[in-house]
């Protein structure tokens, strides 16, 4: 035993090194806090930033105790053992509702990963789990950092693979969550769809027609409705139609175009995890049919990392998602992340070599058009400029509408500009990019 103790004691201590990030999860009365964290050190010196704001403290061995004084003045103290890649520790902080009062909440952190050598990475994951909700609770399934590129695969919205086998539940079940390292509510994350590849010969669907777009003429002979409908997808082709269809539909064929139903960053603190059936200002279960390659998403940070998850891969949709149920596959997917530091965002933002588009969610298409449209106002005037009273010149000549989904319990409706309406606008800087 005393060899053993003197052996502990020879050992050095774990290192904080000269720069390093980490994730703290404060426990407020119950409920998790994320936080970014970048710690440095020098000669037992610390510094850094503790969520944007500026910390000093010192370190005695494994103790590190650090302060931070935020931007009105209210001052947070934390002490903390360092054990290998973990922190915990205890912070004093003020009472959210008496500035006399002060609050102590139990911590830890993790460190993160530092960035590879080199120039950005395309990284392969491979799922082994699913995801029903948009949670930050969820451990990530990988770090990447601004500019990598992702591949990996989606399973259908009834949680079967692309082998036709049942690996989650349904529900439009998501990949992820992956970290975007450096990203921090107030960022915006800019999602490049590079590369949509369906991966088996099949999709389901519906013979549905929403309520939403039922009349009540339509809705009394509508009852029947509601029956599976199994496609062929010709992917050499590049064409799907109904299996068994007969009739007037035998020879009836579509042709294809892979899209994104989900696609999401993690909903920001005091909201609980969302389901993968719904959609908010953080994205979601959008299923707006202009997901699709080539094309960038833009998605408002709200918690440290992102949280990026992605999912209910369909293989045509049209507009509304009218029969409950797209053309719902599995697929592998490409997608580049960067960051856009600083330029928060109130709303998903879609950009097509050809197109700005801004997606408006809410309980009815009148909200879902009001949000879409602010959005679109807002667009113009932060990237291109313009006044109120030119916006409204602008969209009373070029805005274009679509309803990308009736079939959630949240509707949407998307603002669109063609970018060659906007060219002649002098001095004109590049939609958020």
């Amino acid at each position: 035993m005393r060899l053993h103790a003197l052996l502990l004691c020879l050992l050095p201590l774990p290192a904080v090194a000269a720069a390093t990030d980490w994730l703290v999860v404060s426990d407020y009365w119950g409920n998790p806090v994320y936080q970014p964290l970048h710690l440095e050190e020098q000669d037992g010196k610390l510094g850094g930033v503790f969520d944007g704001d500026l910390l000093s403290g010192e370190r005695h061995g494994r103790t590190l105790r650090y302060s931070v004084t935020d931007t009105r003045g209210a001052r947070y103290s934390f002490e903390a053992r360092l054990q290998g890649d973990t922190l915990s520790g205890r912070a004093d902080v003020p009472d959210p509702n008496d500035a006399q009062r002060r609050v102590t909440h139990a911590f830890t952190a993790r460190r993160l990963p530092e960035r590879p050598a080199g120039p950005p990475r395309t990284v392969d994951y491979a799922p082994t789990s699913w995801s029903n909700e948009f949670s930050p609770h969820r451990a990530p399934v990988l770090t990447v950092w601004p500019g990598d590129t992702i591949r990996t695969k989606t399973i259908d919205s009834g949680g079967v693979d692309e082998r036709g086998v049942t690996v989650a539940l349904f529900g439009n079940p998501q990949t992820g969550p992956f970290y975007i390292a450096g990203a921090a509510p107030g960022d915006t994350l800019a999602v490049t769809i590079r590369r949509l590849h369906l991966n088996r010969d099949y999709a389901d669907s519906l013979d549905m027609i929403v309520g939403r777009a039922q009349s009540v003429r339509l809705a009394a002979k509508a009852t029947e409705l509601g029956k599976p409908v199994r496609w062929t997808l010709d992917r050499e082709r590049g064409v799907g139609y109904p299996q068994k269809a007969d009739g007037k539909l035998k020879h009836f064929e579509v042709p294809l175009r892979p899209m994104l139903g989900g696609l999401a960053v993690a909903p920001g603190f005091g909201s609980a995890p969302i389901s993968t059936g719904d959609t908010g200002n953080f994205g979601g279960n959008m299923d707006f049919n202009e997901i699709v390659e080539g094309n960038t998403v833009y998605l408002p940070v709200q918690q440290p990392g992102a949280l990026l998850y992605v999912g209910d891969a369909h293989a045509l949709q049209g507009d509304g998602e009218t029969t409950q149920y797209a053309l719902e596959t599995s697929m592998d997917v490409e997608l580049t992340v960067d960051l856009i530091k600083g330029k928060p965002i109130p709303m998903p933002r879609v950009e097509s070599p050809t197109q700005i588009m801004t997606l408006g969610q809410a309980g009815s298409l009148d909200e879902a058009l009001r949000q879409a449209t602010a959005g679109l106002v807002l667009w113009l005037q932060q990237d291109y400029g313009l006044s109120l009273s030119e916006c409204a010149q602008v969209l009373g000549t070029s805005v274009q509408y679509s309803v990308p989904n009736l079939a959630g319990r949240s509707v949407g409706v998307a603002a669109k500009i063609d970018k060659a309406r906007l060219t002649g606008i002098p001095d004109a800087s590049p939609p958020a990019s």
